[in-house]
């Protein structure tokens, strides 16, 4: 019985921890979503609401758990309804799901070069930001294509060797390495050691906030 009733201890503290970090998120992502929506930068937030600009920048990354008087101030410098910050918390949002092998094949700048595809995920609205592909490569060329576009992008090696290329520099990959790299330095296969290769491609965009030249 003692056991069991630790269990029982322990399973409603995880659940707690994981309820206290889903509510800073939807706070996070609220006062993110109004700020932008006024056209304020963190430090006019900051200014209006007589917080830090670090505090501001901690509750919008989801690091600490705000006051009920904090998210006051908040409200009162949005010019927002308190209740505005946990709207949504409950909603639940689709998940994408898909089986091995049925993933959505895409024609892109490499496919008449023996490159494959696969979109593992697929998501609407904001998540569309975030494009996941499992990439397989089974013919020998002499020579590939190079990529650019916005974000960043994260690779991660499954099967076979290849040379990656980014910019000037070239990355000798196979099953477990990983690459990540800015997105708009041309990049892309350049020898292909052991075929079939297959490897994960995520591409992602960069939040508004991080982009040179925005706030």
């Amino acid at each position: 019985m003692p056991g069991s009733v630790e269990a029982y201890a322990n399973a409603l503290e995880d659940e707690s921890a994981f309820l206290e970090d889903a509510i800073n998120q939807a706070i996070g992502g609220r006062l993110r979503e109004e700020r932008r929506r006024l056209g304020l930068t963190l430090q006019e937030v900051a200014d209006r609401s007589g917080l830090s600009l670090g505090m501001i920048s901690k509750i919008e990354n989801a690091q600490t758990s705000p006051s009920l008087r904090t998210l006051a101030r908040l409200s009162q410098a949005l010019e927002v309804p308190v209740t505005t910050f946990f709207r949504g918390f409950e909603e639940e949002r689709d998940a994408s799901y898909v089986r091995a092998g049925e993933g959505i094949e895409l024609v892109r700048q490499g496919t008449r070069h023996g490159h494959r595809y696969e979109l593992l995920a697929a998501a609407k609205g904001a998540h569309r930001r975030i494009q996941p592909f499992l990439v397989t490569l089974t013919e020998q060329r002499e020579t590939f294509p190079l990529f650019q576009h916005d974000g960043v992008e994260f690779l991660y090696g499954l099967e076979g060797s290849f040379v990656y290329r980014y910019g000037r520099h070239t990355y000798e990959m196979a099953p477990g390495d990983s690459l990540m790299f800015d997105g708009q330095i041309p990049h892309g296969p350049e020898g292909l050691n052991v075929l079939p290769i297959r490897f994960l491609s995520i591409t992602t965009e960069l939040d508004p906030d991080e982009r040179p030249g925005e706030r």
